[in-house]
């Protein structure tokens, strides 16, 4: 396991937030309710699951450009992720992150943060340098409580 991950910054900001991991891709448009800042895709593994305030870590974006909408309206309404990390930059997923305004690191040289990071991580996203810092482990903070 990498405890630092180097990639490329896309939005500059630098936050320190718990980690919400998906393996599948996000839909924004039709697949976010974010006046609620939830994932509402009936058949997604993260459906229900609230990600404001979460580094949202996610493979990619998918569906129509509006999903950088969808998003845009998280910010405005203060649901928003705290940072975004993915792993496939496509114009869907970065337009999503430079309208949302929170950090976002993408393009990891040699892995993929879906894989490293677990949810409830607690995880540094630099988005001037980028890099990624898993600061502590979820299963370490289980295993001393």
């Amino acid at each position: 396991m990498t405890d630092r991950l180097i990639g490329r910054g896309l939005v500059p900001g630098v936050v320190e937030a718990e980690a919400l991991v998906s393996h599948e891709t996000i839909s924004g448009w039709g697949g976010i309710d974010p006046a609620r800042g939830v994932i509402i895709e009936r058949r997604h593994e993260l459906v229900d699951v609230c990600f404001t305030g979460k580094v949202l870590v996610f493979p990619g974006a998918k569906g129509s450009s509006g999903w950088s909408g969808f998003f845009q309206s998280t910010r405005l309404l203060g649901t928003a992720p705290a940072a975004m990390v993915f792993t496939t930059m496509t114009t869907k997923a970065v337009l999503g992150a430079v309208v949302t305004h929170v950090p976002t690191v993408s393009e990891f040289e040699g892995v993929d943060p879906v894989d490293e990071i677990e949810t409830g991580d607690i995880v540094r996203v630099d988005g001037d340098a980028g890099v990624v810092t898993i600061v502590r482990r979820a299963r370490d903070a289980r295993a001393d409580g």
